[in-house]
């Protein structure tokens, strides 16, 4: 059984993102660990307000009602998406076409915990879940949000794998960096728009074959490569 998936968005720029919604088990992970930092931050506040008597009670019970409700809330509009559990899992909330999370979308998702909870123990949270590929809670569904995994940068500046070619003209300094950012982002672009992107450069590699595998040998110069 699978416990994720992906999905792929294109962006008006012609930019196609995979995206990759976590499952259950991250999910669950990182509630615990915020539930845990939750719980030590509750029971500071009652420790030390205990000392005011009743009305410090009564303040404390105040603090954990908001810090219950808000504290997602908070972390997902003010550190991307993400909450200090979901940051030690590497997961983020955003709204399904990747776009940040809007504020009106991570209050709707969190005040439908309740729901989510019932009947016991996030029953209808996890049902809700395993019923769609997005692995989206009752919340999530109201909200149009989605949690995902953080993408793994380590290759994103890799240019793609050609054999060197050393251009045939002289370049500017913002021709090359052009041509080595448009390598490098490569695997956020479909085949086609790399080309159509490619063909805009004219006489570089517009009348070339295949111009964008042509920019890449040169890219793969620029970065230190070197033809045999």
């Amino acid at each position: 059984m699978r416990l994720d998936t992906t999905y792929t968005v294109n962006t008006p720029e012609g930019i196609a993102l995979q995206l990759s919604p976590a499952g259950p088990l991250p999910r669950l992970l990182a509630w615990l660990m915020d539930l845990l930092l939750r719980s030590v931050i509750s029971v500071t506040l009652i420790v030390i307000l205990s000392y005011m008597g009743k009305m410090g009670l009564g303040i404390a019970a105040i603090l954990i009602f908001l810090l219950e409700w808000f504290y997602p809330v908070y972390f997902e509009l003010r550190q991307h998406g993400q909450t200090p559990g979901k940051k030690m899992l590497d997961l983020y909330v955003a709204q399904a076409d990747a776009s940040p999370v809007t504020p009106s979308a991570s209050i709707v998702r969190n005040l439908l915990r309740v729901v989510d909870f019932l009947p016991l123990l996030y029953g209808f949270g996890l049902a809700s879940m395993m019923l769609n590929k997005r692995f989206q809670r009752l919340g999530d569904l109201a909200a149009n949000t989605v949690v995902l995994h953080k993408n793994n940068h380590k290759n994103r500046h890799t240019a793609v794998e050609t054999e060197p070619l050393r251009p045939p003209m002289s370049l500017t300094l913002p021709e090359q960096q052009a041509i080595m950012l448009f390598s490098q982002r490569s695997n956020t672009l479909t085949s086609s728009r790399q080309d159509e992107l490619a063909r805009l450069t004219g006489p570089l590699a517009g009348e070339q074959e295949n111009p964008a595998r042509y920019l890449h040998a040169i890219a793969n110069w620029l970065t230190g490569g070197r033809a045999a």
